[in-house]
């Protein structure tokens, strides 16, 4: 019998994640990590949309309950203000657009769960992420494959998980599809088969970026600057540069439009727009590079510039250990700074892995 880990939130998919190692023999142990909402002084709202707070772990107890396994609450509220909130407003000030998905599965799913895990005797950390990990040609190692159910692909957070990682990681939920979970959910009698899907950012809500940095460091938004286009011809003002993105169309209130951010300039506390051609991008400068196979891939590739952005073809041109350019071989839309470029094999099936984009 082999001791799983998993990491429950409170939610169907770790639910039913936990259900199908248990059904399947091994020796589950339930762990919810509760993250509070996110910061010291509790200045976050309070709405049905959060996912991993103490009422999420009553969930998942109940769960737990029901299927016959351990389960523990474990406090991560101030790693996770570290590690992932006090990131969030320090790259919006700077003018790039974060993914906070990202290092929360890093840093607190697939690094302090694990360790926790290895406490506990369990050989690794399973979840509810729709994903595979699936043994690669050749070597027997294994790598990290897009799921099922594409529709809910999240390889796009997962793509700077090590390698060495993914060994002692499961995804139970990567040959099903949702209404396969639901429904297997329903069959199992869990509490948590009709709870609705938290979405977007768990600290985030209501979706209102700009608001939750309003709250959380209103001295670095609340500052009326210029919105210019390229050769600074001034076209009006903004409420403050931090948490804008490039692409971004809304809250602009431009007239003679459609006018598009092009860039955020936090230094001169401006905004630049540009008309839609003008955004298109035929490459991307990425740093902080991961490759799940030791270096970058010298044949041509698959890329997406952001979550649910269609891959398109490209090559990847090093410079250095962890820089490189991915040339397009079509236009994509807007890459931000901050934001992650991830990189398929051609067959836009397995993450070869990608990196930070840092420019155009």
């Amino acid at each position: 019998m082999t001791r799983w880990l998993v990491a429950m939130s409170g939610g169907v998919d770790s639910s039913v994640a936990a259900a199908l190692l248990a059904r399947a023999g091994h020796e589950v142990v339930g762990v919810t990590m509760d993250l509070g909402q996110g910061t010291r002084d509790d200045s976050l709202p309070v709405l049905g949309k959060r996912c991993c707070g103490l009422p999420d772990a009553e969930d998942a107890r109940e769960v737990a309950r029901a299927l016959g396994i351990r389960h523990y609450t474990a406090n991560y509220r101030e790693r996770f203000r570290e590690s992932v909130i006090e990131p969030f407003v320090a790259d919006y000030a700077a003018g790039r657009t974060p993914i906070p998905c990202v290092a929360c599965n890093r840093v607190l799913k697939f690094d302090l769960l694990l360790r926790r895990a290895e406490a506990l005797g369990a050989c690794g950390v399973a979840t509810g992420h729709y994903a595979r990990i699936a043994p690669l040609p050749g070597d027997g190692q294994l790598g990290l494959y897009r799921p099922r159910d594409l529709a809910k692909d999240q390889t796009y957070f997962l793509f700077d998980v090590p390698r060495e990682t993914l060994q002692r990681v499961a995804f139970p939920l990567g040959e099903l599809e949702k209404h396969e979970v639901r429904a297997l959910a329903r069959e199992l009698g869990l509490a948590t088969a009709e709870k609705p899907e938290s979405q977007g950012i768990c600290f985030v809500p209501d979706g209102d970026v700009r608001g939750a940095l309003e709250r959380l460091a209103p001295e670095r938004i609340r500052r009326p600057g210029p919105i210019e286009t390229r050769d600074g011809q001034v076209l009006g003002e903004h409420r403050g540069a931090t948490g804008y993105t490039p692409g971004q169309r809304r809250g602009l209130g431009l007239s003679g439009g459609p006018w598009y951010v092009a860039e955020v300039d936090p230094a001169a506390n401006r905004l630049v727009v540009a008309r839609e051609p003008e955004l298109l991008a035929r490459e991307a400068r990425i740093e902080r590079a991961l490759w799940h196979d030791g270096a970058p891939p010298d044949a041509p590739v698959r890329a997406a510039v952001r979550y649910r952005h269609r891959t398109v073809s490209a090559h990847v041109l090093p410079d250095g250990d962890d820089r490189a350019t991915l040339v397009f071989d079509e236009p994509v839309w807007a890459p931000a700074p901050g934001q992650a470029a991830v990189v398929y094999d051609a067959a836009d099936a397995r993450v070869l892995g990608g990196g930070w984009i840092a420019g155009g």
